[in-house]
């Protein structure tokens, strides 16, 4: 890794998915989904993965200790915690981060005066010792120290020197300099980051300290300030898959790794990124947050590599390279190589899935072979994105209190949409039940609410389709959240029929919640729900 930092041609990924990203309203992910994306992100090639704030809560110290025991290998990626400028937090980093090879203490303070007085109620000299304590602690426990002067955008510069000098004093290596409320714009950003590394002591170019820019989407300018901070000399950007993140976000990975690749000549630097993983991961955190990608999204969008005009139509025909700066194939969408059909055996299709990046073991591939001949069976030809789509669908599966064994649906303009569903529950108890509702989708989570009995709101549904033509797979994403708001849940499910799909989503968020807020307060008991298929059929 040290080769890394001290080559200044090379642009350091900081991916910051698992802990700003899943500050986002509704993204909550399980210590289980945390350690699947940052295995991916190690695929991805990221240099650092800020895992999570482990003083947060005892399940955010366990997430960031997994992935630190588990991805954190000696070839892997740094592994870094955040905290702030608190003794017990720096702790409970070091904890959290201590079993990986390349561990990274990241510590933080407000100093901007609106920060200082509003929110720490300390004067700029206290700010200083704060600084000078927590990085000093933090040194103590690693080499690798990082800090941030939070809110960097809306701080006086002269005293953002101070702060950044006092940091690298007591040993802090990489400076991130955040522009935490997206306030700035590029020119004013790279003016401030030429200056603070022209001027503060001991961080300048041969230094070895890195330079890094955190930079928020609040005015839409997160990548454009990102890119402006290299051009000025940092060599470290903080991101997010797909720009997830506080209120607007973050500024996106994929955005500032093609940047740097499409238009290479202009910036003369290197990265990591393997950027043929980017889809892939983009998909993944996509559908384990619940936050759908938008369609016209740079890079991942459906819709980035797509043309309806005639005149781009035309000119894609007569050469690619007149309406596209990137392949497809570059970033990770997949061009069918392999024709699968029904007729398809295990071996075609576990090469294909080998290819996408999948390796399966016997069970697994069995299962999976059964849900493919399934949808080949309703397809002609079942495409990369089908298969991407199973998978994610398989791979995205929450501890299954209830599982769906069954959903059968009426519905049409002669008569109320009803939908009758079994479910099996953890310990094997079957439970049948019907109910009607506006539509065929309330008509199906009316039924399972009346087994499951989870109090909650359905905030976000949404539906749309894998590939083209109307033998689709259906994807569909939801979130409910607990009735007072506290806290959202994500879910996802795909299916060749929507409505089953729904079902899925439905259902995967259900567990989802049932698992953080305890799955014993919600066994259905009594008349909420007909126990066993033998008491259905005798009404008993």
């Amino acid at each position: 890794m040290a080769s890394r930092v001290n080559d200044e041609n090379v642009v350091l990924f900081f991916d910051t998915t698992l802990r700003d990203g899943e500050q986002s309203p509704g993204a909550t992910l399980s210590s289980a989904e945390k350690l699947e994306i940052a295995r991916q992100l190690a695929r991805l090639g990221v240099d650092i993965i800020e895992a999570g704030f482990p003083a947060a809560s005892p399940d955010d110290l366990a997430a960031v200790q997994r992935v630190a025991r588990e991805v954190g290998t000696p070839d892997g990626p740094v592994i870094c915690g955040l905290a702030r400028a608190v003794d017990k937090d720096i702790i409970a980093c070091w904890e959290g981060v201590k079993d990986a090879a390349k561990p990274r203490i990241h510590t933080f303070l407000g100093t901007s005066d609106i920060h200082l007085k509003y929110q720490t109620g300390l004067s700029r000299a206290e700010a200083l010792e704060v600084v000078r304590k927590a990085v000093t602690l933090a040194r103590s426990f690693t080499d690798d120290v990082e800090f941030s002067p939070m809110d960097a955008g809306r701080t006086d510069s002269q005293f953002l020197v101070e702060v950044c000098a006092v940091a690298v004093a007591c040993g802090a290596t990489t400076l991130n300099i955040p522009d935490t409320v997206g306030y700035v714009t590029p020119q004013e950003w790279h003016e401030t980051i030429a200056n603070l590394i022209a001027e503060t002591p001991g961080a300048g170019k041969g230094s070895g300290v890195v330079w890094s820019v955190h930079c928020h989407n609040d005015l839409g300018l997160a990548t454009a300030n990102s890119l402006a901070g290299v051009l000025a000399g940092a060599r470290q950007v903080e991101v997010t898959i797909n720009g997830i993140g506080e209120r607007a976000g973050n500024t996106s990975l994929e955005e500032v790794a093609m940047a740097l690749q499409t238009r290479a000549p202009y910036y003369n630097l290197k990265t990591h990124i393997n950027t043929r993983e980017i889809v892939k991961t983009s998909r993944m955190v996509s559908n384990y947050t619940g936050m759908h990608v938008q369609p016209n999204k740079a890079v991942v969008g459906a819709n980035a590599f797509a043309h309806e005009a005639g005149i781009h139509q035309d000119g894609m025909l007569k050469h690619a390279s007149t309406y596209e700066i990137m392949t497809p194939e570059s970033v990770g969408w997949t061009q069918s190589r392999l024709v699968l059909g029904k007729h398809s055996g295990r071996h075609a299709l576990k090469v294909r899935l080998q290819e996408l990046g999948y390796e399966l073991d016997k069970d697994q591939l069995n299962h999976i072979f059964g849900r493919f001949k399934a949808l080949a069976d309703a397809k002609k030809n079942v495409t990369d994105a089908d298969l991407e789509a199973l998978m994610t669908d398989e791979l995205n599966r929450p501890t299954e209190f209830f599982r769906l064994q069954d959903i059968q649906i009426t519905s049409g303009t002669m008569g109320m949409p009803t939908a009758t569903a079994r479910l099996v529950d953890i310990d094997g108890r079957e439970f049948v039940q019907a109910a009607v509702g506006v539509g065929p989708v309330d008509a199906c989570y009316k039924a399972l609410d009346a087994v499951i009995r989870c109090p909650n709101t359905l905030i976000e549904y949404s539906v749309h389709s894998v590939t083209e033509g109307i033998d689709a797979l259906g994807e569909v994403t939801v979130r409910i959240a607990l009735p007072d708001g506290s806290r959202s849940f994500g879910g996802y499910g795909a299916d060749k029929d929507v409505i089953v799909a729904s079902v899925k989503a439905y259902l995967a968020a259900l567990n989802r919640l049932m698992a953080s807020t305890g799955y014993g307060e919600h066994k259905p008991e009594g008349s909420a729900a007909t126990l066993g298929v033998a008491a259905a059929q005798s009404g008993s």
